[in-house]
């Protein structure tokens, strides 16, 4: 899986190169990074203890809109990986995403648009529970996967803000591993792959330039299915703050939370439930943009 992410860094690099040539159609506003962070701790002998490391987390992020006329389309990828190796163990993930969001508009009145989305969300590798030794993985690629496709109005009144609500919304969560199938991972029924929901869909995105070279995106995403328990309001909210160094150093600040109240989090006393999940990477590194 790791093999796929570095030939997708390479094509949206040489992408980026060809589009950073003189072009004649201005429509299109088009953004990209690829960020590479590690970290290496070496000891031996160290009195206070402690045990060897190394890390690394790798970031692609890639915007691409098209407005002309009464014609909006936002298009956005995100993918992300990350490893940690310490000393005597075996290498643990820390980070893993795709993320892949199009949504197409029509003005119908000044800043709002008729407007379809399609959201698409998984990840490349298999995880696991670190805290149960010699477990199986809990998920892999496309288990889960989501997948939310919705018909609504987007209200764009500036640069920074995008807000797109689709109140006729399909998401399906996706389960194509047996085994995690037929344990009802992730709300589908046991020995089922597809979890199919019909219900609201909320997306709301700012990217702000508020200090120069500092840089703040957020998105949030709520779900709600009409067809069992709508007060239970699924909920993804991505930060991204990056502060460029320079040319090719930055630091990056990404946060994640998470609640789905389909996906069950085991406990230490053994008991399962919906929990409110949440995620922190920070790094310093290597960044270019394309």
């Amino acid at each position: 899986m790791m093999r796929g992410f570095l030939c997708i860094a390479f094509f949206l690099l040489g992408w980026g190169q060809l589009d950073a040539q003189p072009v004649r159609d201005t429509a299109w506003t088009k953004a990209g990074y690829f960020g590479l962070k590690l970290t290496q701790v070496s000891l031996s002998s160290w009195s206070a203890g402690g045990e060897s490391a190394m890390a690394f987390d790798s970031q692609i992020t890639y915007s691409a809109d098209f407005k002309r006329e009464r014609q909006l389309w936002q298009n956005r990828l995100e993918l992300g990986y990350g490893l940690t190796k310490n000393d005597g163990k075996s290498a643990r993930k820390t980070n893993d995403k795709i993320y892949f969001a199009s949504t197409y508009g029509y003005q119908m009145y000044k800043a709002w648009y008729w407007s379809a989305l399609l959201n698409f969300n998984t990840q490349f590798a298999k995880g696991y529970d670190y805290n149960i030794e010699d477990s199986d993985f809990i998920s892999k690629f496309l288990a889960p996967g989501y997948l939310v496709i919705g018909v609504g109005a987007t209200w764009s009144p500036n640069k920074i803000f995008t807000a797109t609500i689709t109140p006729a919304s399909w998401r399906g969560t996706i389960v194509a591993n047996k085994r995690l199938s037929d344990e009802g991972a992730f709300g589908v029924d046991k020995g089922k792959h597809l979890l199919s929901e019909f219900g609201a869909n909320l997306k709301a995105e700012v990217n702000y330039e508020f200090l120069q070279n500092m840089t703040i995106y957020s998105r949030l995403e709520l779900y709600s299915n009409y067809l069992e328990d709508p007060q239970n309001i699924d909920v993804r909210w991505d930060v991204q703050l990056n502060m460029a160094i320079n040319k090719w150093f930055s630091t990056t600040l990404s946060t994640n939370l998470l609640y789905d109240n389909d996906v069950k989090i085991a406990q230490k006393d053994g008991t399962a439930g919906p929990r409110v999940q949440f995620k922190e990477v920070l790094g310093v590194g290597l960044q270019i943009h394309f």
